[in-house]
């Protein structure tokens, strides 16, 4: 048998398409809400998730909700929007591929999720909102030894 027949398909990894599957606004108070001072609390939530769609081929969702709210407690805005991905991998299984789903794509999605935060913020007649750099790797990581601490706990629970 030659070498060749013998070596593994060397791995693949393309980004297939991006696209907005979901995104809403809502300004409650609007607009009241523009003749006060604005010095708002922003809380922002980030989420990732992934699903196979067929034969090596995945979905990748980043999801982050923001809202902003003024001293009294009023909501200025709320922003939520669902940034997807269609990733090709092959040739790529167990941990390494969720690593690429957890981590590589998400970092591929960011800055255009982080585009179309600003654009409807500043739609919404709000100054501009530059969300901040996001370690996904970091929050991979802490995913990880929250499952694993979760699972050992729920094997020590039933021995």
């Amino acid at each position: 048998m030659s070498e060749e027949a013998q070596a593994p398909a060397p791995a693949k990894f393309a980004l297939q398409r991006i696209y907005i599957k979901d995104a809403s606004f809502e300004s409650p108070s609007a607009p009241v809400i523009f003749t006060k001072t604005w010095k708002p609390k922003i809380q922002v939530d980030l989420n990732t998730r992934s699903s196979k769609v067929a034969d090596n081929n995945f979905e990748v969702i980043l999801t982050v909700t923001i809202t902003a709210k003024l001293e009294d407690d009023e909501t200025a805005f709320l922003v939520e929007i669902h940034q997807g991905g269609l990733f090709l991998a092959e040739g790529v299984e167990g941990e390494q591929l969720g690593q690429l789903l957890g981590i590589a794509c998400p970092n591929m999605l960011f800055p255009y999720l982080r585009e179309a935060v600003d654009s409807l913020v500043v739609k919404g007649g709000f100054p501009a909102l530059a969300l901040q750099p996001v370690n996904f790797e970091g929050l991979y990581r802490q995913a990880q030894q929250k499952q694993a601490e979760q699972q050992a706990a729920s094997e020590t629970t039933t021995h």
